[in-house]
């Protein structure tokens, strides 16, 4: 099978806006990120999950990479769009999605620390591109939905 997935990347302050979630019966740390649904851009799915994973207001500024990574346990294949850009605006209403634990802000050296508890490789892979410069125009992305 394969999921295509969204993951936005923000950094403020040098520090990342990650989440800690459960995944598999373990704690661990993501982006805010998330499967692409029915009907909307991958634009639109990356500032959804990280509203409902964080809480906070994402705003694109350009695609990081596009990433393929396969599932040893499962074989599944993910394509994941890594956009960068910033957040703002935590809303306190909302309440994090199911499965979250929280929303954290944490430095490279923290991540680093912790590459363990990645969810799986892409999320340091995601990072590092973006620390090295990677940057592509949103243009990129084009959607054909109706």
């Amino acid at each position: 099978m394969i999921h295509i997935t969204v993951a936005a990347i923000i950094e403020s302050d040098n520090k990342f806006l990650m989440v800690e979630e459960h995944c598999s019966g373990q704690q661990v740390i993501n982006q805010p990120a998330g499967h692409l649904e029915p009907g909307e851009t991958l634009v639109q799915a990356t500032i959804r999950e990280t509203l409902e994973e964080t809480t906070w207001t994402f705003s694109p500024d350009y695609l990081v990479g596009i990433y393929r990574w396969v599932n040893p346990d499962t074989d599944d294949s993910y394509l994941r769009v890594a956009l960068a850009g910033q957040a703002s605006n935590p809303d306190s209403s909302l309440t994090l999605d199911t499965g979250i634990i929280q929303a954290l802000w944490l430095s490279i050296q923290e991540l680093q620390a912790q590459q363990q508890r990645m969810r799986t490789p892409l999320v340091m892979k995601c990072i590092n591109d973006y620390l090295a410069g990677a940057k592509h125009s949103l243009d990129l992305l084009q959607d054909c939905i109706k």
